[in-house]
This record gives C-alpha cells, sequence and structure tokens, in this order.
C-alpha cells in the first residue's frame, strides 16, 4: 500500500511541505528512517535527527522550527504524534483479516460460530461457545465450555477463555492472556492442617474494545462476575482479581496487582507495579505513579505516588529529604554532642 504526501495531509488535516506528490509505504522511526519510509517528530529534542534521515516524509508539530533545509517532505499538523497514531490505525485496518477454519482446529458440534471467522490449528472450541462474526481464534488458543465472545474479537496463540465467561465485541487478548481462571480463595482447616479450596462459581464479563496484554489474568468471581468495563486497556503481567470491578477507560501498566472486591472508578491510570489492596474503593480519574501502594480506599481525580500514596509534589519532597537522612541523623548526633557538654560546663 502505497500513500502520497497529499493524500497523508488530506487525511490528518495537515499541511505539506515540500514534494506533496512523494509516496510512502511504511513507518520507521526517525533516527531509523529510509527511503519510502514515513516518521514522526514531535519532541524539539530530537530535532537534529531531522537533517539527517532518509525518511521520505515525516510529520512534524506546526511550532517545530528548522535551522536549515531538509531533505524529507514535511506534513506540519498540530499534533504529530496524535497523527502518527491515526495513520498507524488506517494502516492496521487495511490489513486483510484471515479467515476460514483449519483442518486441525477442533471444534465442537455444539458450538455456534458467526460469518467470517478465523480457527487456527490446535485452536480449542467447546461445547455451547458462541463466537461472533469477524472473530479471529490463533493456534493454540483456547476457549471453553460455554463461553461467548462477541464480534471482531482477536485471541491470539495459547490465550484462554475458561468456561462461562463473557467476552464484548473488538476484544483483544494477547498471547498467554487467562480470562477466567480461579479466584485466590482458600479457607484455613483447623483438623487437617491444610487450606481447604473455595470453590469459583462466577465468571469474568470482559465489555466491548478492551485490550489485554500478554501473560495477563483476569479471575472468575467467587459468585457473580469479575468486570472489565468497557474500553480498559490492561498491559502485559498485569493481575485482576476474583470479584474486581475495572471502570471505564481505566488502563493499567505491567505488573500491576489489584487484590480481590476491589472496585476501580472510570479513566483511571495506573503506572507499573502498581499494587492496591482488596475490598476497597477507588474513584475516578485516579493516577498512580509507578509501584505505588495502596491500603485503602481513595478518592476521585488524584494524581498520586509513594506507599501509601500521596500528592506528586510532597512525594518528590519527601524523597529529597530522604537521601539526606544519613548527614541529617550525624547532624543530629552532633547536636545533642554539644548540646550535653553546654549542660555539663553550666
Amino acid at each position: 500500500m502505497e500513500f502520497s504526501a497529499k493524500q497523508i495531509a488530506q487525511f490528518i488535516q495537515g499541511r505539506v511541505e515540500g514534494d506533496e506528490n512523494i509516496t510512502v509505504n511504511t513507518f520507521a522511526k526517525i533516527e531509523e528512517g529510509r527511503k519510502g519510509a514515513i516518521s514522526f517528530l514531535a519532541n524539539p529534542k530530537y530535532t537534529h535527527y531531522l537533517y539527517d534521515t532518509e525518511s521520505s516524509v515525516v510529520l512534524v508539530d506546526e511550532g517545530i522550527e528548522l535551522e536549515k533545509d531538509v531533505q524529507p517532505t514535511l506534513i506540519r499538523v498540530k499534533n504529530a504524534r496524535d497523527c502518527v497514531a491515526k495513520l498507524l490505525q488506517l494502516y492496521e485496518s487495511m490489513k486483510p483479516k484471515r479467515q476460514g477454519i483449519d483442518s486441525l482446529a477442533f471444534i465442537s458440534p455444539k458450538a455456534t460460530l458467526g460469518k467470517d471467522v478465523y480457527i487456527g490449528a490446535f485452536a480449542y472450541i467447546g461445547d455451547g461457545v458462541k463466537l461472533g462474526d469477524g472473530c479471529q481464534i490463533y493456534p493454540h488458543a483456547t476457549v471453553m465450555d460455554g463461553a461467548q465472545l462477541g464480534s471482531n474479537c482477536i485471541v491470539y496463540p495459547n490465550a484462554s477463555i475458561y468456561h462461562g465467561c463473557k467476552i464484548g465485541d473488538n476484544v483483544i487478548l494477547h498471547s498467554g492472556a487467562v480470562i477466567g481462571a480461579d479466584g485466590f480463595g482458600f479457607a484455613p482447616n483447623a483438623e487437617t492442617g491444610c487450606y481447604d479450596k473455595i470453590p469459583q462459581i462466577g465468571i469474568v464479563t470482559i465489555e466491548d474494545d478492551v485490550e489485554i496484554g500478554a501473560n495477563t489474568c483476569v479471575d472468575r468471581s467467587t459468585m457473580g462476575s469479575t468486570y472489565v468495563r468497557k474500553g480498559v486497556k490492561l498491559d502485559n503481567l498485569v493481575q485482576i482479581a476474583h470479584n474486581n470491578d475495572i471502570g471505564e477507560n481505566t488502563v493499567m501498566s505491567a505488573q500491576v496487582g489489584i487484590a480481590g472486591s476491589t472496585k476501580v472508578g472510570k479513566w483511571c491510570m495506573f503506572g507499573g507495579q502498581v499494587g492496591i489492596a482488596g475490598h476497597i474503593t477507588i474513584g475516578d480519574k485516579v493516577f498512580l505513579g509507578a509501584q505505588s501502594g495502596v491500603p485503602g480506599s481513595l478518592k476521585s481525580n488524584q494524581q498520586l505516588i509513594g506507599t501509601p500514596p500521596m500528592e506528586q509534589r510532597p512525594y518528590f519532597k519527601s524523597q529529597a529529604i530522604f537521601q539526606r537522612l544519613p548527614e541529617m541523623y550525624r547532624q543530629l548526633n552532633a547536636l545533642q554532642k554539644e548540646i550535653e557538654e553546654l549542660k555539663k560546663n553550666r
């Protein structure tokens, strides 16, 4: 697929500087540019790459000022980063979707398949499964008995959807994701000295437009359902425990862990390795910095970091003081000695 600079500018409402008829057929980082590629420049710190890049077209913010002539054709836009995202989405949407059922796939005769589905080799589709139109189930993926998927879902290799779970439209599950494994429910047994397993008889409900990263787990509920609401995006290696309710359009970076029966609001953002205790409520639009630990409920509209979390400015001031504690401790000891000497010499 080839597009001219003029066509691209029309699509993203940009302004061409240079040859509007030059064409591109791929994307490249500006420092790794090559002929026929389109790159982007949004951060002025990387402007020096613009003078050496071999990319044919570069998207740049309107405010980028040039110190000398450049070789590539420029397309000036309000926000180059947003525009390249739109172009990548367009590029992805134009790829032909896989269709057809591989002869090595297992599909229960009791399953119901929509139109134009793809099921790869060694995929497993259990009894009573319902797949919506346009679903793509890649090799070695597993959809267990009674699970339901809406339209245009993608289940990548080795992802697993346990029995009875419900998946909405346009959901993407990356390799190794596990939807509906048992929640961590055990009760100590004084007679045997062991833990008795508490059956997890609920399900997981994933709403529309959710994307779940590789090796991320969403546990089924003890009763009822664990919910991942519309538009949620989970990175790789995220743990969502049983009976959680994750609000719409919330995003979580890698290694976030949320204990059971916690409710998370809408439009929250959690950095990497955030840990959240169970049986609490997190409000809407709560932003948690990386490695924050949350032991209790949080109100809406906060930007926090640390354990327990605090506002960012006091946190960074505290960290600066923390680094000086050894020096302050020595000063305190010296002052204490001086005071004791003064008391002796009264």
